[in-house]
């Protein structure tokens, strides 16, 4: 009986194909990922198009050939992005555990935003006008050494 429960853990996983891994778990992640590989795939299939149009095969026409390209260039990312985004185990249990601790995030009020960007944006112009009259009293100092011409 023991042999047989052995067999058993070390049979491997059922393969699950190009089937979405763990569905309806991370949407927004997922999507917010989807949307940012799309964007990353047009500048890439624009790529390819110019790239491409400069390619000449004797009897194709050029935009033949650079359609083409891009094609293949939005397929191959477009793959490799559901492969990611979907299928693997590993990339979607951290898109997963990412949007998880997204909804953990304490996130600031209008009113804490806008009192820290002010104590910045003050903090910022005071040292600026501290370097400023220590710039000038330094330059008046060497201008009365004759260190540094008037």
């Amino acid at each position: 009986m023991a042999e047989a429960e052995d067999t058993r853990t070390l049979q491997a996983e059922p393969s699950r194909g190009l089937s979405v891994y763990k569905a309806g778990q991370g949407y927004y992640t997922r999507m917010g990922t989807v949307i940012f590989v799309a964007l990353v795939a047009m500048l890439g299939i624009l790529w390819a198009w110019d790239y491409l149009k400069a390619i000449r095969i004797d009897g194709v026409n050029e935009l033949y050939v650079a359609a083409t390209g891009a094609i293949v260039v939005g397929a191959v990312i477009t793959f490799v992005a559901y492969l990611y985004v979907f299928v693997k185990p590993k990339s979607v249990d951290f898109l997963i555990a990412t949007e998880g601790e997204m909804k953990k995030v304490n996130w600031s009020t209008r009113r804490e935003v806008m009192g820290s960007t002010t104590a910045v944006i003050v903090t910022a112009v005071v040292l600026t006008v501290f370097c400023y009259t220590i710039d000038i009293g330094f330059t008046w100092l060497f201008q009365l050494m004759r260190v540094l011409d008037s």
